[in-house]
């Protein structure tokens, strides 16, 4: 991945003073491709006078993956911030080599496919209770808020051992101001001051402590808590990796993690497929046979190849991680290019997602490119909705399930239409890039008991 010559890095031009600010803050997507198509697999950026470099592409990619990247790259600076903020010495995403590790190796169980697997029906009665609250005959629902109180509802039920719907607003607002503030840092910090923020940041204080009070009385265990048991462990057995100080942010960790990068994509997810009649079509009838069956299985999902289409279709067109940041911790050429100790660099992953030498047709909403013998994402770089390297998503695997069963269980039960037949997406790009408050759906009707 690196060459002994030493090229001059291309800058995206721009304005005076915001320089490429403003396309970045509309269409980030685009503006990493564009910026790829143009100047390569690296080019420079400037934003309010800054300089940043851009490490893009299916180059980027891969090297994330490489031992030289690992070396190379770390995320520390990115998440400090929340460290600081919640009085903790570490967070997984925070960490990098051996102490990332040993973290992961601490929440690999609870984050993973396994602890899932079994409680499929869990899920399927968590989708229920909210259409059942929310997504009543008539109604115009407010499809991303609706999404975050059913990530939060399921995150807190199938992670931590009990679900607690009167702290919902809480650990969305925290969440909320966590991602705009201390991680993308799209906001000031002034906004950290807002008693909304402080009473909500006490409340999911009190909601960690109860979850963890909860899980050391008798009788416990018998609800399955798998990530709540094992950070516990760790605090009792090895309080150095987990101490007491950093059990709050790990047990509130799922909510950070999967609430607006969940909700986002199941958003965008009910928004393409009701755009495309065929696929709607295709993933209702997959959808009634699955749920034709008396109990759920993991290996009922295997069946369900529209809906596995129509979800990964989803991640590659409305990625909600576009780049990631990082640091560099020494200096290093990528691709004739140096790279300067101490830079912060944007690493464009998903810029091969609207490349047409990886998938003919990139904006075309096309679910099976994913079935052999196109498998078009198995090519080399390809497609990362879940980022790369040693940060890749922990829970990337149980995600896949939580929302393949959520999104099969919805379009079973409802029948949902757009505001208009030529409805067009309305989205955000904070904190994270996805639909925007303002996208509703009307229910129709319900078409099955729940």
């Amino acid at each position: 991945m690196t060459t002994d010559s030493v090229m001059r890095t291309p800058i995206v031009r721009g304005l005076p003073v915001v320089g490429n600010l403003l396309p970045m803050s509309k269409d980030p997507a685009r503006f990493f491709v564009d910026g790829y198509r143009e100047h390569g697999p690296v080019f420079r950026v400037r934003i309010l006078g800054r300089e940043h470099a851009v490490l893009a592409g299916p180059e980027a990619a891969e090297f994330m993956g490489t031992k030289e990247g690992r070396e190379c790259l770390r995320s520390r600076e990115f998440w400090h911030g929340l460290v600081d903020e919640y009085g903790a010495t570490r967070t997984l995403s925070g960490e990098d080599g051996a102490g990332h590790k040993e973290l992961r190796d601490i929440m690999r169980r609870g984050y993973s496919r396994e602890a899932i697997a079994d409680r499929l029906d869990e899920v399927v009665a968590i989708t229920d209770r909210n259409i059942d609250r929310t997504w009543r005959p008539g109604a115009t629902v407010p499809v991303l808020r609706a999404m975050q109180a059913l990530v939060t509802d399921q995150l807190g039920e199938l992670m931590t051992g009990a679900s607690r719907p009167e702290y919902v607003d809480d650990v969305r607002r925290v969440t909320m101001y966590i991602l705009n503030v201390l991680v993308t840092r799209q906001r000031p910090r002034l906004l950290l001051r807002d008693p909304r923020y402080r009473r909500a940041k006490a409340r999911v204080a009190e909601l960690s402590r109860l979850m963890i009070e909860d899980r050391s009385r008798p009788g416990a265990a018998a609800r399955p808590a798998i990530l709540l048991d094992d950070l516990l462990r760790a605090n009792r057995e090895n309080p150095r990796a987990m101490p007491d100080s950093d059990l709050m942010i790990s047990v509130t960790g799922p909510y950070v993690a999967g609430l607006d990068t969940v909700a986002n994509t199941i958003g965008a997810f009910v928004y393409a497929v009701l755009k495309h009649p065929d696929v709607h079509q295709r993933v209702r009838a997959e959808a009634d046979q699955l749920f034709a069956r008396p109990t759920l299985t993991e290996r009922d999902l295997r069946g369900i190849p529209a809906i596995r289409g129509a979800l990964m279709e989803t991640m590659r067109l409305y990625p909600t991680a576009v780049v990631q940041m990082r640091t560099a911790t020494r200096d290093f050429t990528f691709q004739g290019h140096r790279i300067a100790a101490g830079e912060t660099l944007y690493i464009g992953t998903t810029v091969p997602h609207f490349l047409e030498e990886f998938y003919p047709d990139p904006y075309r909403f096309d679910i099976d490119r994913y079935e052999k013998p196109r498998a078009e994402h198995l090519q080399t770089g390809a497609y990362s909705p879940y980022g790369r390297g040693q940060h890749v998503c922990l829970g990337k695997t149980l995600a896949d399930v939580q929302m393949l069963v959520t999104m099969a269980r919805m379009f079973h039960r409802l029948d949902m239409r757009l505001p208009s037949p030529d409805y067009e997406l309305a989205t955000k790009v904070t904190p994270t890039p996805g639909p925007a408050l303002s996208f509703t759906v009307t229910v129709d009707r319900h078409r099955a008991a729940g």
